[in-house]
């Protein structure tokens, strides 16, 4: 029996050699000493004794056996020769008892050479054994930014001593371990250990079954996508064939992640479809659209804005149109509230805050017929659509209003969130400053360290007294002198101009597209994650001025507000110098991405992103979700 296995072996190890020569490549194993010193693996770490993946298990330590095998570990050599006996003998212990002795093997960016047990490995692995104990040294490479994936695989390592999962890209562990719900510098217990490389071989397992292979991505990203959607907890508890119809569920959203630009942003709103008449009068039954709010319109102005949106457009699609808003959603089950919105008859569900996202995502995996929006930036979900408005647009009229009235004087910008599209808009200010006067500063603080009472404290204590401070739908209390563009004076507060959010035409707009199948069509058309991103061409964003805003200065905003809505006016147009003098790249013009993505800031700004640490809880949620990666940490 153990002969008729070594041919079985020498068959496939013979393909497997005549297959790589065919590409030019070398039919045997690759050998370690080739391409590292050996003086670097004498001063190698020792593991001890560990179990290793077998897939992982690639090459030999020296040439002794290098022309023994081929690539793929199995046997070339004549099935007399008395190398073939040994691999058989090796074979029938491994039948009636198990090899029970642990090769020994070199670690180096988490694959192993090995330098005694070969052909223990080629057994084990004709045998199709998901792991071999070795006795490993780490072979630990120069640090460089091309292989910081593996140091984060190291630090990871330390503490879970799992070695299986890995990511195509870098921040892939620490994602992971935020999912798990475990600290970085946190202790594994073996029974943590134990469940999660029991979620795995399942899921991998599934993963292989489902074509992962045929993907260009790991199978560690494809376990982050499904621990996104439903939580470690909901894995834990399925086996193979469960773990495959979450596979199926969610298998554009994975497909997704190994797109090198996933998202697809629409600056303007798509042509729609529907003719005049269908325009005026009602078509069919009318569409049943579903609000979610995280918080409330009495003691939340970002929902009171959102939610004036929605009776705006609930007025001006009347009869084409209902509409129905669940307020606090986070204050109770999120999954359950959504779970009865699309109970109540709703195929369209917006959900106005990037804290619903993760619910939302959850919901639109399990319900493919229903229309998922999220009001975030950025996010390369496949299953949901997000809008935004780009008020940068606005901020750098603000900031050519601010520049003109400054008199030389430095402004203060109080920002709110450091998260995708607000340091752009911080940018934008900066740059309508610099347009009207070249030696302008703007000072920068932000309201989610400390407060918005404190950060503003900050800036008068600086000697500030033009503050570009929160939108309008940003407050919470009667203070609507404070909103957008302010001057301090010895009286009292003046506000000079305010930005507008237009969510009531964003929602008519998105709900005339859903209606006339518009929509749809843009989500069949691509491979990529959706993100609508209008600003004042649409109607989306606007700003209203104060009467005391001297007649020239008002002229001076209408003139830019005229080219900026008609693409002649670009805010980001080059060339453009980030705080420490260096000339940021672009061709002409940032794209789209670039500016959604922006984290460095202007040559005129004093101020920082603050650090994930300093920033409140509610800062923290949102950071989360759609915060840009220097506020991550």
């Amino acid at each position: 029996m153990s002969e008729a296995y070594y041919r079985e072996a020498l068959k496939r190890g013979q393909k497997e050699a005549r297959a790589r020569a065919s590409k030019g490549q070398s039919p045997c194993l690759p050998v370690l000493d080739d391409f590292i010193p050996a003086a670097q693996s004498l001063s190698g770490i020792d593991l001890g004794v560990v179990q290793v993946p077998s897939a992982f298990v690639v090459g030999t330590k020296t040439r002794a056996r290098e022309n023994a095998f081929a690539a793929n570990f199995m046997p070339v050599m004549d099935v007399k020769s008395e190398f073939a006996v040994k691999w058989e003998r090796l074979c029938q212990a491994h039948l009636s008892e198990g090899i029970r002795e642990p090769i020994k093997a070199y670690e180096y960016l988490n694959r192993f050479y090995v330098e005694e047990g070969n052909k223990r490995v080629s057994v084990l692995k004709f045998f199709d054994a998901p792991q071999i104990a070795a006795h490993v040294i780490r072979v630990l490479p120069e640090r460089t930014p091309e292989n910081a994936g593996y140091f984060e695989f190291v630090d990871f390592y330390a503490k879970s001593r799992i070695n299986e999962i890995e990511f195509s890209r870098p921040g892939g562990y620490a994602a992971l371990l935020s999912l798990l719900g475990k600290e970085p510098d946190a202790d594994w217990t073996e029974d943590e250990r134990k469940r999660l490389r029991t979620v795995w071989y399942y899921f991998r397992t599934a993963f292989d079954r489902c074509g992962g292979e045929k993907l260009s991505l790991l199978p560690g990203d494809a376990l982050l996508v499904c621990l996104e959607v439903y939580g470690y907890e909901a894995l834990q508890f399925q086996g193979v064939e469960a773990m495959q119809q979450i596979l199926k569920k969610t298998w554009e959203e994975i497909v997704l992640r190994q797109e090198p630009e996933p998202v697809e942003v629409h600056l303007t709103p798509p042509e729609e479809k529907t003719g005049l008449i269908q325009k005026v009068l009602p078509s069919g039954k009318p569409t049943r659209a579903a609000f979610l709010y995280d918080g409330s319109p009495d003691n939340a102005a970002w929902t009171r804005g959102h939610e004036q949106g929605r009776v705006y457009a609930q007025q001006a699609l009347e009869g084409q149109v209902e509409t129905r808003a669940y307020f606090d959603v986070l204050s109770e089950n999120p999954d359950a509230c959504i779970e009865q919105a699309i109970k109540d008859g709703n195929t369209v569900i917006f959900a106005t805050s990037p804290r619903l996202l993760p619910a939302s995502l959850r919901a639109a995996v399990e319900h493919p017929e229903v229309t998922f929006f999220n009001c975030a930036l950025n996010t390369n979900h496949r299953y949901i659509r997000t809008y935004y408005a780009r008020m940068y647009e606005i901020k750098f009229i603000i900031g050519a209003i601010a520049g003109a009235m400054a008199g030389g004087e430095p402004v203060g910008y109080l920002a709110d969130y450091p998260i995708y599209g607000q340091v752009a808009g911080v940018n934008a200010f900066a740059l309508g400053m610099q347009m009207v006067d070249p030696r302008a500063r703007v000072l920068l603080e932000w309201s989610s360290v400390g407060g918005h009472e404190e950060a503003e404290k900050r800036l008068l204590d600086r000697g500030v007294r033009l503050i570009s401070s929160q939108d309008l739908t940003r407050w919470g209390r009667d203070e609507r002198e404070s909103l957008g563009l302010s001057l301090i004076t010895e009286s009292g507060r003046v506000n000079l101009a305010t930005p507008l959010w237009q969510w009531g035409v964003y929602y008519e707009r998105l709900l005339r597209l859903v209606r006339s199948n518009s929509a749809k069509q843009e989500y069949t058309g691509t491979s990529k994650a959706l993100n609508y991103y209008w600003g004042l061409s649409a109607g989306v964003v606007d700003l209203r001025y104060n009467e005391t805003l001297p007649p020239p200065v008002v002229r001076l905003a209408e003139t830019l507000k005229a080219a900026v809505r008609t693409g002649i006016c670009r805010p980001f147009t080059g060339p453009l110098y980030n705080q420490s003098g260096k000339a940021i790249e672009m061709d002409g013009d940032l794209t789209p991405e670039q500016i959604i993505r922006m984290e460095e800031l202007m040559e005129n700004i004093d101020g920082s992103i603050p650090a994930y640490n300093d920033l409140t809880d509610v800062a923290k949620a949102t950071v989360d979700m759609v915060g840009v990666d220097k506020a991550r940490g």
